[in-house]
């Protein structure tokens, strides 16, 4: 979609026109799903994210500041409805204190090849529902434990902790995979990547990438 017709849309969704709202719906749809199906369980859960990620949107519309990118705002609703969504449930289980939790350190994981976006993001979506979340926001979105810890509600060293061993079961998911050779139709992806932080071409949206 070209600028022109994207401030177009914008316009007549401030003046709350359902064609346009529609049509910025249908051409935002994969972006928004690909963000709200990191946070959520499953698809039908990430459409119910989604939709109240885009009633966001439509009713905060005019706080849009157009000399910005129209995506890294809309991102930013979908990722901040994801937390919300979650926050409202959140149980965060298996919790360390601060102290423990800094000295956790990953091992590295040997794999091939095989492990894609599809396979990831089935791995990412079994994770409990804390795990999952931190991971997302840490390792994904690229925000601080401090960060992460303020947004939830949580501690410092519960964040640190649940990303640990969220990791922890990524990495054994993908090592079980590997050895069944159990995967997934989709594009190509280096599963060391996700567990290890090197730079890789964005699988997940991210402004800042996978890191450690």
């Amino acid at each position: 979609m070209g600028e022109q017709e994207l401030h177009q849309l914008i316009k007549g969704c401030l003046k709350q026109d359902r064609k346009c709202q529609k049509m910025l719906y249908k051409a935002f749809y994969g972006f928004s799903m690909a963000i709200c199906l990191r946070y959520a369980g499953d698809r039908d859960e990430a459409a119910e994210v989604m939709n109240q990620g885009f009633l966001k949107v439509f009713t905060k519309i005019e706080s849009y500041d157009p000399s910005r990118p129209f995506k890294a705002w809309l991102g930013r609703i979908m990722t901040n409805v994801s937390i919300d969504y979650y926050r409202a449930n959140l149980k965060m289980a298996y919790a360390e204190d601060l102290e423990k939790a800094e000295h956790l350190h990953d091992a590295s994981v040997a794999t091939d090849n095989n492990l894609n976006y599809a396979d990831l993001l089935a791995m990412v979506q079994k994770l409990p529902q804390g795990y999952r979340t931190v991971f997302n926001l840490f390792a994904i979105d690229g925000y601080s434990h401090e960060e992460i810890a303020e947004m939830l509600n949580i501690n410092i060293g519960t964040s640190k902790s649940n990303l640990f061993k969220a990791r922890q079961k990524l990495k054994q998911m993908i090592l079980d995979a590997d050895s069944s050779g159990n995967y997934a139709n989709g594009v190509s992806f280096n599963p060391v990547v996700a567990m290890n932080g090197a730079p890789v071409s964005p699988v997940f949206y991210s402004n800042k990438g996978i890191r450690e």
